[in-house]
């Protein structure tokens, strides 16, 4: 590590962010018929030559790599030219979309009843609209929208749709294809339907990829697709999936376009509407099957509050300024653009860099609401036993010192100044009153739920302290999906304040290995780009420098007096990923020959016994994100290993010695954490 103390970081709070407007405050006082039949005429992309849907598809069954891949499949099978060609146009169809205007005006005027019900206000920002727009006509457009919500697509149209964008098309999963009906509307609206995993089926990986690369060559529309590959269930940013991205970096990487513009766009959502069905996903309740007959179900949402969205387009990202320096395009000279090769180490490192920077693009534009920070203080002040709740005032107080300290860190923060601290915490506690309870000037978590509601005669039988105890964790784990849409402002200050909290002294080299120990078990947890310890250690040093923190020389770091507050809050963020890594190594300690798919059930188990006999302080760590996040941590760090082949398939051979000593090193025993140290 460079013993260079000066930490040169351009200010957070120096970042210039556009303004919003409430896109729904003119479809209030406008006719919702005139809005979804008014005139549309797109800024369409200068290169564009206007073509159907079903030239789309013309055009990539005629492909030369449709061809070249369809011959290889038939001397591996022995099938015919036709008949594999025809499996390739049935793929195709079941694929593709067919966008239609008088579809999109449908919807149109549809979400206009639903948003204006469900939601005080969307709020956009309009710069991003015009750099969007911009972008569009230049370059083929790629949209990268985070993804908390099934909403999200649907949202993006709209927005575009009211602002005279082109409508983009949308990569969805086949799972929406079962909603029948609702499956063919959304094709009909853009959305392409995608195998979650392709296998090793090279047929289908041809037509699909073809699909998408004509589309970005020829700017036929925007396209659309989430990084993150899925929703996130727990707020938190995903680990990116980089197939999608690797297709439309390969026409400019081959020379077929002159650029790409990859767009990131942050939606932030007040109240979540699929809150509960999250939690209870995460406590292995599995979700309903997407149908039509369950979105009629659901209407009952139509009932409730949810407060604002906030869609922050950002700044386009050139894929041509990306690869300068990075990437030497002539080795795609070598080979006819038609023949598939596989992605260079190199390419990979790019497109690897590339998504997590476009990630990061993402988490920096969320907009935080009050509630997120309340839920971080009712949170921790569960977790320390206050089982009376808060005093109203006292929350007040912790959530504006929090709100100054996530300001000083950068964060995106929408809380009204105008407004008394008091009547912002009450808006919020009362949007969200379904998770915490008010009585006697007293705030705490809505715990004592248990059992549903009961109707006239009933009588409900004994609840088992299992069933009290998931019930509880249901509201648990709601509050922790809007804790988490702050965790990407605190992840890298808290990692070094829990390196300071268990270094066994202040010197500066110990606790920058402390920090680097931290930061790589919990690389699957948090975006956190890889090759950066060095560059998020000084980040996390000045951002505890400026805010007065610590004090920081050449060889130590030390804690200034007024810094204790702010570094106890710190650690206490990262307190229950570390108790949730720490339980996983002693489950996995105590068993024997276990395979994979025993390993989720098992654990949740092992933590319940130990929640319910108080060894285990953080209800949060039965997440099997969290969870699932530990294991493949375990695996990178060859703690674990998973057999692939032979009659063990699927089973995990631990290393129990390894993971003891990361069990003492997560709990900050510190004898062990060199040996440990080294050996990562």
């Amino acid at each position: 590590m460079a013993s260079k103390a000066v930490y040169s970081h351009r200010d957070p709070m120096l970042k210039k962010r556009d303004d919003f407007e409430d896109m729904l405050e003119e479809r209030r006082n406008s006719s919702d018929l005139r809005y979804a039949l008014r005139c549309y005429t797109p800024v369409l992309y200068k290169g564009l030559t206007p073509c159907k849907a079903s030239e789309l598809k013309r055009m990539v069954l005629q492909s030369d790599q449709l061809r070249y891949v369809i011959n290889q499949v038939c001397k591996e099978t022995d099938m015919t030219t036709d008949e594999v060609a025809g499996e390739a146009a049935a793929i195709l169809e079941e694929m593709a979309h067919r966008l239609q205007l008088s579809t999109v005006r449908f919807f149109a005027f549809t979400l206009t009843k639903v948003f204006k019900t469900l939601f005080r206000s969307i709020c956009v920002n309009e710069e991003g609209i015009q750099r969007l727009q911009q972008a569009i006509h230049n370059h083929p457009v790629v949209l990268l929208p985070s993804h908390r919500s099934y909403m999200d697509f649907l949202l993006m149209s709209y927005i575009l749709y009211t602002y005279d964008l082109a409508l983009p098309v949308i990569a969805a999963g086949m799972d929406f294809m079962g909603m029948k009906v609702v499956g063919e509307m959304l094709r009909m609206s853009g959305a392409f339907f995608i195998r979650r995993s392709f296998g090793g089926d090279k047929l289908y990986w041809a037509v699909f990829s073809e699909y998408v690369k004509i589309m970005v060559k020829t700017g036929y529309a925007p396209l659309e697709f989430f990084l993150e590959g899925t929703r996130s269930r727990t707020a938190k940013s995903l680990t990116p999936k980089l197939g999608l991205l690797n297709i439309v970096m390969d026409p400019f990487l081959k020379g077929e376009v002159f650029d790409v513009s990859l767009v990131p766009v942050s939606i932030s959502y007040e109240r979540t509407l699929e809150e509960a069905l999250y939690a209870r996903e995460l406590l292995g309740i599995p979700k309903p099957k997407e149908s039509t007959s369950g979105l009629f179900k659901a209407r009952k949402i139509l009932s409730e509050d949810y407060g604002s969205i906030h869609v922050y387009f950002g700044q386009p990202v050139s894929v041509r300024s990306l690869a300068e320096s990075r990437v030497n395009r002539s080795q795609f000279n070598l080979i006819p653009r038609h023949i598939p090769m596989r992605p260079s180490e190199e390419i990979l490192s790019f497109v690897n860099d590339s998504a997590y920077r476009l990630v990061r693009a993402q988490e920096e534009n969320m907009v935080l609401k009050p509630w997120v920070l309340l839920a971080f203080v009712l949170l921790q002040n569960q977790a320390d036993g206050q089982s009376r709740g808060t005093a109203l005032d006292e929350l007040t107080e912790q959530a504006a010192w929090l709100r100054d300290l996530s300001r000083q860190y950068g964060a995106f923060l929408h809380w009204p100044d105008h407004i008394p601290h008091s009547e912002v915490v009450a808006s919020s506690l009362s949007l969200h009153r379904g998770l915490v309870r008010i009585s006697e000037g007293r705030v705490q978590l809505a715990l004592e739920q248990v059992g549903g509601q009961q109707g006239p005669g009933e009588t409900h039988s004994a609840i088992t302290p299992e069933e009290e105890l998931l019930s509880k964790a249901v509201v648990i784990l709601s509050c922790v999906s809007y804790r988490n849409q702050a965790l990407h402002i605190f992840i890298r200050p808290a990692l070094l304040a829990s390196a300071i909290h268990s270094a066994a002294s202040n010197r500066k080299q110990e606790i920058y290995n402390r920090f680097s120990f931290l930061r790589n078990i919990f690389s699957n947890e948090f975006i956190l780009c890889p090759g950066a310890t060095l560059q998020d250690f000084e980040e996390a040093c000045y951002l505890l420098l400026k805010t007065g923190t610590l004090q920081i020389n050449q060889q130590e770091v030390l804690i200034t007096e007024r810094g204790h507050r702010t570094l106890a809050f710190l650690t206490s963020v990262l307190d229950p990923f570390l108790q949730g890594y720490q339980v996983v190594c002693r489950f996995l300690c105590e068993e024997e020959g276990l395979a994979e798919k025993q390993f989720i059930p098992g654990v949740r188990k092992f933590i319940i016994k130990h929640l319910l006999t108080g060894t285990v302080r953080y209800i949060e760590v039965l997440s099997s994100d969290l969870q699932k996040n530990a294991l493949a941590a375990l695996i990178r760090l060859g703690a674990v290993r998973k057999i692939k082949g032979g009659e063990e398939q699927g089973t995990l051979k631990l290393n129990k010695v390894m993971l003891s000593s990361l069990e003492d090193t997560l709990e900050g025993k510190l004898p062990t954490q060199k040996s440990v140290v080294a050996r990562l």
